[in-house]
């Protein structure tokens, strides 16, 4: 096997500029590489589970037996199978042929309750959340670690995109080649794996792109504190409705449910006499929903019961909790628990122009508009798995041998055009934080650690 003097000083303007690239793609894959086999990993495995599965029993199959019983006798079925349960929510069967579901809360806990809507006999119960499909979540979101999982996941994003950025420089065509570039040369050993790496990352590099900044916008700095921050839906759209302490957000229940849009705006409150006309006589479970079916919510959809005093129905679909395949039909639905009028009505077209994108990337991202995408979003998983793969076959196989040591691409010692790169990663970290404090961190330890201990610099680099 050839191996490649890692230690050789590049010659020429260019070659320092590619070999500066590579060195930052090196230590930005040891970073990224593991959190990224994890999220493909996870991610395939959601995508299956909700396609086959559902989630919290979503596909649970009942009988179908002329119509079915109220949704009130139904929910009262399903509070009685819990002990001083308490019901919060109710999730309408996507088809005739499913049950419908009840969060019913006890005891600190939010418990499931599968309930036959012909019957009204409760078919099961368990915990919510507590299934394959939300352990993999919780993996891919945080990594089971809470927010540290969540500036980790950050962080490997982040770098991602530097992963991604540098990838491009290096296989970009020079002075033609664009074949080479797009269609692999199946050569043996190690220019095989090379020429396959460059040529699904040059495929790859735009989906992964979207989906490193998609999943961003859910991290905690980027995503809840720069982007969520100023792209929510004005609270001022309520039309003079009167507001409540509480968030949308606080309708959220360990992972994320309400539309990405809406989590910082506040929620209407009940006790007035604002809105619009919604039901007739008293406010009850049956009336809200006839409303919502009157008012365009068919199939699957979920009311959320009001919570407090001034908390209010809530009527929603979105395709981010698979209650339909097209974000453009998003739409949620406030309703006074005292007057049962509309307070406010919030539909896809009234997000601002990054919530629609949110909205239709959270969809792309998760895979949720039909077969088709579990498909697509399972063939790009798979590929980032063998970029993953080929990058470590990659430096294996260039490796010095019994090196004892990393054998990074060597830093040249005079970079042209220093000051470019430079403003570059300025402008990386202050658009992503977490991405310029890795860098920071790293070049910190470089200055003032590693270049004080020749023999711990010999051995990591």
């Amino acid at each position: 096997m050839t191996m490649t003097n890692t230690d050789a000083q590049p010659t020429g303007g260019v070659n320092k500029i590619y070999f500066a690239a590579w060195r930052w793609h090196f230590y930005a894959g040891l970073f990224v590489i593991p959190f990224l086999t994890v999220l493909a990993l996870t991610g395939m495995m959601m995508l299956w589970l909700a396609w086959i599965d559902g989630r919290d029993g979503e596909k649970t199959p009942v009988t179908v037996q002329g119509s079915a019983m109220s949704v009130s006798a139904q929910s009262q079925a399903a509070v009685a199978a819990i002990p001083d349960g308490v019901l919060k929510q109710y999730v309408a069967p996507r088809s005739d042929d499913l049950a419908a579901l009840f969060r019913v809360d006890a005891g600190g806990d939010a418990i499931m309750v599968a309930v036959d809507p012909y019957t009204a006999q409760v078919i099961e119960t368990y915990p919510r959340q507590s299934g394959w499909y939300d352990f993999f979540d919780q993996i891919h979101g945080s990594l089971m670690l809470g927010v540290v999982g969540d500036r980790l996941l950050e962080t490997a994003a982040s770098l991602g995109l530097l992963l991604v950025a540098t990838g491009l420089y290096l296989w970009w065509p020079r002075g033609g080649g664009w074949r080479k570039a797009f269609i692999p040369s199946f050569g043996k050993g190690r220019a095989l794996w090379k020429s396959l790496h460059g040529v699904i990352g040059m495929w790859v590099s735009v989906i992964l792109i979207f989906f490193l900044i998609s999943g961003l916008a859910w991290a905690g700095i980027w995503g809840g504190k720069m982007v969520q921050a100023w792209s929510q839906f004005p609270a001022e759209k309520w039309s003079d409705v009167p507001l409540s302490d509480s968030t949308h957000a606080s309708m959220n229940h360990d992972r994320r449910e309400v539309p990405w849009a809406l989590e910082q705006t506040p929620l209407p409150a009940s006790g007035s006499d604002a809105g619009i006309t919604g039901t007739a006589g008293a406010v009850t479970l049956d009336r809200v929903d006839q409303l919502a079916r009157a008012i365009g919510f068919d199939g699957r959809y979920q009311l959320n019961l009001p919570n407090g005093e001034m908390g209010v129905w809530t009527l929603s679909r979105d395709s981010m909790s698979t209650d339909s395949t097209s974000p453009t039909t998003d739409r949620t639905v406030h309703v006074d628990q005292y007057t049962g009028n509309i307070l406010a009505d919030v539909r896809f077209a009234d997000y601002s122009l990054a919530g629609k994108a949110m909205a239709v990337g959270i969809a792309l991202h998760m895979g949720t508009l039909g077969l088709w995408s579990v498909l697509a979003n399972t063939v790009f998983c798979l590929s980032v798995l063998f970029l993953c793969l080929s990058a470590v076959v990659l430096w294996w196989r260039r490796r010095p041998a019994k090196a004892g040591r990393l054998a990074a691409p060597p830093m040249p010692k005079e970079l042209p055009l220093w000051q470019g790169a430079v403003f570059v990663g300025l402008a990386v970290s202050m658009a992503f934080p977490m991405a310029g404090l890795a860098v920071l961190t790293v070049l910190s330890f470089d200055l003032l650690i590693l270049s004080n201990l020749p023999g711990l610099r010999r051995r990591l680099t």
